[in-house]
């Protein structure tokens, strides 16, 4: 969470705290502040151990009334917020501060890295060519986690930036009453914003959040990492890196991902294309206006006089005016399209293509260079250059994903016009023959005018948003598609199926198609599935010797358990990269990770090097989701951080993989999951009060109130378990820190193999394979947010049915118990003993976490006696009850 704290660090939130008191004081009044202190002294008082100090905080919350509890919530969660600023920015001194001092460790853990290379005897020609090969795709998703309004989130990078001006040593006395007077204006301008937004997202909103990270962030730190990491190559390996280097890349589904979101339509997709066209088209022109403001530069080559065709005093800035016209015209033809307007721009003119702005940026880098002018060719010039390699003509290449039962669908609607029966139905052998059959043939399946018009024999609104997205694609260019996922993919015909309807489509260049395997029986079946697939012919011809296929974490932790899951994954990619390299195919897998464990979440480096030796080929697409995009790449110097982490990570795992895990370690892993899925489904699937008690001890129901993202928290408007999205699920487990989907039936399966004498080999396990220390870890770091105390707190206040009751004194033993296993595993007496920073700041977080725990219960309270009595949808605490939901995620860091 925090690298180091200390005394800065501790200044930053004292600054920030006080500065939030003086605003509370002037504009909530003395009564709210002396109410907030007292508060924060009895919450301190409980965390320290004093029974009677939580029983008077109890007291003083059940005596507010309803409109008093508003400003408590919202002072409590922005310190929380206040705090994670400080904390953030407190990284980027650490950084800067280790790049100060001599004979300091670097920051940067690539040189580190680029060392353990040189020792283990990597030639500088393994490691340039592994380098030049580095294909890391980051892949920006809108699962509803991020809590904060992107308004408030640009006044917080403001409140960052005064902590890094007050930072400077040469302020004077003048400078710094200023800054402190710009933050005391931040800070109230944030107290007098809504924390909470208006109106659910639409998927728009959520891909224009993405291009503000780009714009924001990523625009400058891409040409600094790869600048960087061009300086470590050629101290290394004696050579600079080629000028079309890209080894991080970015790509999005907001806009694309339409699995289970009736908000994601075809018109949405085809508005984010342009959008993000748009927005990529401004970006360089701004770009290319500040170029040409620089390269006032008269001597030039041959080549730029010929491609000019004509004499001039500034050949470059001229022989640029026709590129910055393109832009122009690009992005106006873009706002027309937007707009619903027709534009008469000249369409010749529209770049349509990365080598159209490309060709004339080297042009001009290739005669600045020959005429003995590095230091210009390298300067703007060749941070455009790395921009339009990583960015493209696109911004963020859009990823389409959709359930394979529509696609089933859409096949099954068009062999019943065609009179041949309903696919759905067939057997899987017979599927495949008949997809591989019309693959391969020259006719449409369909006549043509049927298939623009969907057809009036085809009348379900499904199927028909099928095949108008599929043309929708078949409109783009090819640069500004990623992949197409199928999610819940489960047969070879799934794969097929979608080809089909592309091809039908008209669509040019197929985008590439990514089975998702995400369940326990579908990872199972991952590799076999794989197999029949690449046993075709023709399906062997079309990939060209490449495929991608997607693992997914959040449905199958929801399924099995977080062990269960995360041994099925690991399982899966060492099945799938055997396959693949038994069938000559380069595979790349693709993680669906989000923020949490329980959906796969750990810190990059540990998280890759833990995967199975050579899954991890130099090729590697993570997502990043929700509130995760923000932490890690929403400030420059932390965004910079996190790119030299993914290359040095995809690196290591490349060129040093892990060690094959031992037959005994197999053994035991397999011993465990299954007694691990087995008290994890007993509790979850087989327990009759188990649903109820979710949706009465946690905000589970509540959450469904937070506008946080376009998708609806639930797959269907009905069911249980099996049907609430795999983050709703999460959060609400966290919100009441009973963090249960991260450690139920972990801890009973772990206890058993000690029981039975096997505690030695959890041991070398524990040393030595580097998969187990990072699924270890991060139970011990899910376990320490845990707090069996605050969950039953939830659970007195919520409920007096006995039956849930038991369920509750249950689950907490079994989480005490997890507790005491892994203590006696890893002989230690507390947890987080060997990371003390995380455990300071958790415990310094508890005097603002416990209030918001107490006021939350109290308002679930409330909001539901609102409902029994009259059938209404607002209560007077809605807002209150969402302030809270939103300060706990921020003081836990993460939420889904």
């Amino acid at each position: 969470m925090i690298q180091q704290i200390d005394a800065p660090l501790r200044e930053d939130v004292r600054l920030l705290g006080n500065l939030l008191g003086e605003t509370l004081k002037e504009y909530a009044g003395q009564d709210l502040f002396n109410q907030i202190e007292q508060i924060r002294a009895l919450a301190k008082g409980a965390r320290d151990g004093q029974a009677s100090a939580e029983a008077q905080l109890e007291q003083l919350f059940l005596s507010l009334e309803d409109h008093e509890i508003l400003p408590l919530t919202r002072a409590f969660s922005q310190f929380l917020n206040f705090s994670n600023i400080a904390e953030q920015y407190h990284v980027v001194r650490s950084r800067r501060q280790s790049e100060f001092k001599e004979n300091s460790p670097s920051p940067n853990v690539l040189e580190h890295l680029f060392e353990r290379f040189h020792c283990q005897n990597i030639s500088a020609d393994t490691l340039y060519r592994q380098l030049c090969d580095l294909n890391i795709e980051l892949v920006l998703t809108a699962h509803p986690t991020e809590i904060s309004r992107r308004t408030l989130i640009q006044k917080y990078d403001g409140i960052n930036h005064c902590l890094a001006e007050l930072d400077q040593q040469k302020l004077t006395p003048k400078q710094r009453k200023q800054i402190l007077t710009d933050l005391k204006q931040l800070i109230c301008s944030t107290w007098q914003t809504d924390e909470i937004r208006q109106h659910r997202p639409t998927p728009v909103d959520e891909a224009k959040w993405g291009f503000t990270t780009i714009e924001q962030s990523l625009w400058n730190t891409v040409p600094a990492f790869i600048r960087e990491l061009d300086e470590l190559t050629e101290t290394s390996c004696k050579k600079k890196l080629p000028l079309d280097i890209a080894p991080i890349r970015f790509a999005s589904w907001m806009g694309g991902d339409r699995d289970g979101n009736p908000n994601v339509t075809h018109q949405i997709t085809q508005e984010v294309l342009w959008l993000s066209r748009w927005k990529a088209a401004d970006l360089y022109l701004r770009d290319i206006e500040d170029l040409r403001w620089e390269l006032s530069i008269q001597a030039c080559t041959p080549e730029l006089k010929q491609a000019l065709g004509y004499e001039h005093p500034e050949p470059y800035r001229e022989y640029l005016r026709s590129t910055r016209e393109r832009l122009k015209i690009t992005r106006q033809w873009l706002a027309s399209k937007l707009q619903g307007q027709h534009s008469d721009v000249d369409r010749s003119q529209i770049i349509r293509h990365k080598d159209e702005l490309l060709q004339p940026l080297l042009l001009c880098y290739r005669s600045l260079s020959e005429c003995n002018l590095p230091e210009i060719a390298n300067g703007k010039l060749l941070d455009f250059i790395y921009r339009v390699n990583c960015f493209g003509i696109e911004l963020l290449k859009l990823d389409i994903r959709q359930e394979s039962g529509r696609h089933r669908q859409a096949i099954s609607a068009i062999t019943e016009y065609l009179g041949l029966g309903n696919f759905d139905t067939w057997t899987e052998q017979a599927r495949q023959n008949f997809l591989l059959q019309e693959l391969q043939n020259k006719r449409p399946l369909l006549p043509r005018h049927l298939n623009e018009s969907a057809g009036s024999l085809i009348e379900h609104p499904d199927v028909q948003e099928v095949f108008a997205t599929m043309r929708t694609l078949a409109e783009q260019p090819r640069e500004c598609l990623g992949a197409y996922i199928i999610s819940m993919a489960e047969y070879p015909s799934d794969v097929l199926a979608v080809l089909l309807l592309q091809k039908e489509a008209g669509i040019q260049h197929h985008l590439r198609v990514v089975p998702l395997f995400e369940t326990l029986k579908d990872l199972d079946g991952a590799s076999a599935t794989m197999n029949q697939l690449f046993n075709m012919p023709w399906y062997k011809q079309h990939i060209q010797g490449r495929h991608e296929v997607m693992i997914g974490y959040s449905d199958s932790a929801k399924d099995a358990g977080f062990m269960s899951a995360n041994w099925a994954q690991y399982r899966a990619q060492e099945e799938l990269t055997a396959i693949a390299g038994k069938h000559g195919v380069r595979l790349t897998l693709f993680h669906g990770r989000g923020g949490s464990i329980s959906r796969g979440g750990a810190p990059t480096q540990q998280a890759l090097f833990s995967q199975p030796p050579g899954s991890i080929s130099g090729a590697i697409r993570v997502t990043e989701q929700g509130e995760m995009i923000r932490f890690k790449f929403g400030l420059q110097e932390i965004a910079l951080q996190n790119l030299e982490i993914y290359t040095a990570a995809t690196l290591e795992a490349t060129l040093l993989p892990p060690p094959v895990p031992k037959a005994q370690w197999r053994d035991l892993m397999h011993q465990m999951t299954d007694l691990s899925v087995q008290v994890y489904r007993q509790t979850v699937r087989e327990n009759p009060h188990f649903v109820d008690y979710l949706r009465t001890v946690t905000p589970e129901l509540e959450l469904q109130m937070l506008p946080l993202g376009s998708r609806p928290a639930k797959r269907k408007v009905s069911g249980g378990i099996e049907s609430l999205r795999a983050i709703p699920w999460v959060f609400a487990w966290t919100q009441i820190r009973l963090m249960l989907p991260a450690w139920l039936g972990t801890g009973a399966a772990i206890n058993q193999v000690i029981d039975q004498g096997q505690k030695a080999l959890l041991d070398e396990m524990l040393r030595e394979w580097p998969y187990f220390q990072t699924l270890i870890d991060m139970l011990e770091m899910v376990l320490s947010k845990a707090d069996q105390h605050v969950a039953l707190y939830y659970e007195s206040h919520l409920t007096d049915d006995a039956d849930l009751r038991e369920l509750g004194s249950e689950l907490r033993l079994r989480l005490h118990d997890a507790v005491q296993t892994l203590l006696a595993m890893k002989g230690e007496s507390r947890l987080l003993s060997s990371n003390d920073v995380l455990d300071q700041a958790m415990k310094v977080r508890q005097t603002y976490l416990l209030p918001l725990h107490l006021l939350q219960a109290e308002l679930m309270k409330r909001r539901r006696a609102y409902l029994a009595e009259a059938q209404v949808e607002n209560t007077p605490v809605d807002h209150a009850l969402m302030v809270s939901i939103a300060g706990i995620a921020a003081g836990l860091r993460n939420t889904g």
